[in-house]
């Protein structure tokens, strides 16, 4: 809990473009991580291959779960992301607009 609030997790996934390169991530706080990605300060992954358009997130209500979540997705086959991100989001859209700060 954060001042009296219940914390919540996001697994997410940003791209480059449709269909190129994927990053799966972990946070407590998706509008400041997608800014951060945005920005270039998100990690240095992102940073070199232009990765920061939001296409894919879940909420999580337990840390250890969300980070679970993460390792699996990062073990999965790439078709199978895709799967997950059309299945959610079929035009690729850039969630980042939809998320409140």
């Amino acid at each position: 809990m954060r001042n009296g609030k219940q914390m919540s997790y996001f697994v997410y996934i940003l791209t480059n473009q449709r269909n190129g390169t994927l990053y799966v991530g972990v946070t407590n706080d998706i509008a400041r991580r997608a800014w951060e990605h945005r920005e270039g300060t998100g990690s240095q992954f992102t940073r070199k291959y232009g990765v920061h358009r939001l296409v894919y997130a879940e909420t999580h209500d337990d840390a250890e779960q969300a980070i679970r979540r993460e390792k699996a997705l990062k073990e999965w086959k790439r078709d199978w992301k895709i799967e997950l991100i059309e299945g959610a989001n079929p035009e690729w859209n850039d969630l980042t607009e939809t998320l409140n700060r």
